[in-house]
């Protein structure tokens, strides 16, 4: 379920998973269902279609999100690019992952201002040979990232602490 467990955001009905995942709506039906037996989807209806999303208060939410994270490969971004990079404010990804999808690239938008885009290659090269993904990076201030993100799903992965939330804008 790494579509739920990525982005807490995502929300996805019974026919969109079918097509997603190509199996029958019957099979996708009764693995819904144990999740939310289970509490770890909540759904709510939607029209006529019954809307699943993750559960962020089951206590096990942030041990599966944080679980997830590393199976992508997000905590070795973390821990490559982010670091000592210059005035980086937050780092998201966009893309297949920020709609809870697989894929073999990660689209990666730094946002910042002076970043050292020589040692942001550098960082990107390694933690493409720890996460075995190719990572697509784009660097962008503050004032880009309001309009680049205005129309596209995207899921911050990293913020400074002083630093606002483009989420907002939505």
């Amino acid at each position: 379920m790494l579509k739920f467990f990525l982005n807490s955001k995502t929300q996805s009905y019974l026919r969109n998973l079918e097509n997603e995942f190509g199996e029958s709506s019957n099979a996708i039906r009764v693995e819904l269902n144990r999740f939310e037996d289970a509490g770890l989807l909540t759904s709510s209806l939607s029209g006529n279609k019954k809307m699943y999303m993750a559960n962020t208060k089951h206590p096990l939410y942030n041990d599966i999100h944080n679980i997830i994270l590393k199976f992508v490969g997000f905590d070795q971004i973390l821990d490559k690019v982010t670091s000592q990079v210059g005035d980086l404010k937050a780092a998201y990804i966009t893309g297949k992952f920020a709609i809870g999808l697989d894929s073999q690239v990660i689209d990666l938008i730094l946002v910042g201002d002076k970043l050292d885009r020589n040692y942001i290659v550098t960082l990107v090269e390694k933690a493409e040979k720890l996460t075995m993904r190719k990572i697509r990076f784009l660097i962008l201030t503050m004032e880009e990232a309001f309009v680049h993100f205005k129309d596209i799903p995207h899921l911050l992965i990293w913020k400074k602490d002083d630093v606002g939330d483009t989420n907002n804008v939505n």
